[in-house]
Formats: structure tokens, C-alpha cells, sequence
């Protein structure tokens, strides 16, 4: 709930302000983090450029409201109640979404080239708004819970509608594209679609198909705006691995779980990205984000398994979805 608190600290001027929330901000709330390159440092092995800040902050990423609402619900469903500040904060967020989620973004990738209307980004604004429903009939949370039904409904009508590709045969990255985009594989993650939907088999297998390589997943294979070769992504792996233990097919999960998480350094530790064919470390290091997926992951297989797990049941096993009656 700390997180929470921070969070409604420091972006309460701007949230007062145009209901804006940054993707990021600095360790004690700062707003300005310009992005600089250092000429006179080549970087770790000659990897120029090296930058401080983020040109990111500037960018509206439609999935932060998504991330932030589920936050939320995962805490109030282990007994956190939500002080008075955060529920305020957590209905505005959800008005927000209303006003918002028609725009195009930047995405969860930080894409460098033009906006677009990212299907993932639809997606977890889709997620905000039915965490919201959830908090507010389960939890107390106070908001216009029908209107808020209305929205989701009608993003939902939009990604089935826009974000699937019978050409590609998966969920794609953008509206009306053919690319993939590996963040598609949390689709039965977050509960937007059961894992058995036709749709989301496909996309897993096409993501296998197109974007795995010696067990490795790519985040997408587009232009990005940003110059580089792009590396496997160990958070991606790890959704793959997820995605294949809530439909039942552990072998292959845990095929994938063990090559992942063999890429360890010698105490641990994973980066950002690998080169597949070497399995040289890439990008940041280390990288919070594979971690939290090597331990999500654990929870699925175990889960998936019939093991048992310190934990609620995940959301998107069968488990939570009968507890939520989806």
C-alpha cells in the first residue's frame, strides 16, 4: 500500500491539474527527467549512447492506468484496505481511462515512432476499468461502477474487433496491423479472454511460431524508433511460460521456464534481454522486470501443477475467474 500512497503523492498536482499521470518519475517524485547523452562515456563495451533520464516520461502509454488498477486489486484482495487518499486517487484514474483510452499511445515498449492505437494498451485500459468494477462491488471503492461497465464494454468491442487479425491467425501489436507484439500473451493473463479461446491458442502459438527462438521471446520483430539490434526479452519468456501452464500444457512451459531461467549469471541475476544465439547478457542489467517474471511464473507452474502456493489463486486461473463469476 506504500506504493500506492507514493504514487497518489506525487502525482497529485498534475492529476489535479489535467488528470495526466507520467509513466515514471523520479525516486523522490520528480516530474522533469530530460533525457541527455553523455558524449565523452562510450558505455559498457563501446554501447553508446549513454544516456541519463528518459525521453519515455514524456510519452502517454496507455497501460500505466491498467498496471495501477490492478495494484490496487491485489492488494485489496490479500486485506489491505484502501485509505481514503488511494480510493479517491484509484476512481479518478478510472475516470481518466474513460476520457482517454480512444487515443493512440506509445505503448508498453516505448515505441520511438509515431503513436498508434496499441492493442495491448486497449487491452489493459480494459483491465483498469473492470479492476475498478471489481474494488467497487467488492471492496467499497466509490465510482460510477455502470459507467465505467459501459467503457469496458466498449473496449472490448473494439480490440475483438480491431486487435485480432484472421490474417496473422493472432492478436497483433496495433489496430489493423498484421505484427506480433509478445505482450498479447497476457491477454488470458489479466483475464480479458479465457486461455481456452480459440483466439488466444493462436496467439500463443504464433508468438512460438514468430518470435521465439531457442526458447527465447522477442518482444516484436518491427521498427522501433531506436537504433540497435533488439534482443530476446526475459519478461516475455516468462509470459510465454504462463500463458502455456494456465492452458494445461506444462511440459512445454516448463521446457521454456528452465531455458530461461538457466540464463542466470553465477549468482542469479538476469538482464533485461539475451542474444539467443549466445546468450550474452543485453540491455539493463540487472532488470527488476525478469525477475518478477521468473517468480510469476514459478506461482503459474506450480498452480498449474496442483501444487500448493503461498498465495492467492492467480488471476486468470480458473480459480479467480469463478471467484470474480467471469
Amino acid at each position: 500500500m506504500d506504493l500506492l500512497d507514493w504514487m497518489e503523492h506525487v502525482t497529485a498536482a498534475e492529476f489535479e491539474k489535467d488528470g495526466k499521470l507520467q509513466i515514471m518519475y523520479g525516486i523522490h517524485g520528480q516530474v522533469d527527467l530530460e533525457e541527455q547523452e553523455l558524449d565523452h562515456f562510450e558505455g559498457y563495451r563501446r554501447s553508446r549512447p549513454v544516456r541519463v533520464g528518459n525521453k519515455a516520461a514524456e510519452q502517454f502509454q496507455l497501460e500505466i492506468y491498467g498496471e495501477v488498477l490492478t495494484s490496487a486489486y491485489e492488494l485489496a484482495r490479500r486485506g489491505l484496505p484502501l485509505d481514503e487518499h488511494v480510493a479517491g486517487f484509484l476512481t479518478k484514474v478510472a475516470n481518466h481511462v474513460q476520457e482517454v483510452w480512444t487515443r493512440p499511445d506509445y505503448g508498453i515498449w516505448e515505441i520511438r515512432s509515431e503513436p498508434r492505437h496499441f492493442t495491448y494498451s486497449k487491452i489493459m485500459a480494459w483491465v483498469a476499468l473492470d479492476r475498478a468494477i471489481q474494488l467497487a462491488t467488492t471492496y467499497g471503492l466509490e465510482g460510477d461502477v455502470p459507467s465505467w461497465e459501459r467503457t469496458r464494454s466498449q473496449i472490448r468491442a473494439a480490440v475483438l474487433e480491431h486487435g485480432y487479425s484472421e490474417r496473422a491467425g493472432s492478436f497483433v501489436m496495433a489496430f489493423d496491423w498484421d505484427d506480433l507484439d509478445a505482450a498479447n500473451l497476457r491477454i488470458p493473463l489479466v483475464e480479458f479472454l479465457p486461455c481456452d479461446d480459440p483466439r488466444v491458442q493462436n496467439t500463443i502459438d504464433r508468438t512460438i511460431e514468430r518470435l521465439t527462438e531457442d526458447g527465447l521471446v522477442y518482444r516484436y520483430l518491427v521498427d522501433d524508433g531506436l537504433p540497435g539490434k533488439e534482443g530476446a526479452f526475459g519478461l516475455c519468456s516468462f509470459w510465454l511460460v504462463d500463458a502455456l501452464a494456465l492452458f494445461g500444457r506444462i511440459d512445454e512451459a516448463l521446457e521454456i521456464f528452465e531455458k530461461a531461467a538457466g540464463h542466470a549469471n553465477h549468482v542469479g541475476l538476469f538482464p533485461e534481454q539475451f542474444d539467443p544465439a549466445t546468450g550474452e547478457f543485453l540491455g539493463n542489467f540487472p532488470q527488476a522486470f525478469t525477475h518478477l517474471g521468473l517468480i510469476n511464473s514459478v506461482l503459474y507452474l506450480a498452480h498449474a501443477q496442483g501444487k500448493p502456493i503461498p498465495e492467492t489463486s492467480p488471476i486468470g486461473t480458473p480459480a479467480h475467474r469463478e471467484q470474480v463469476s467471469r
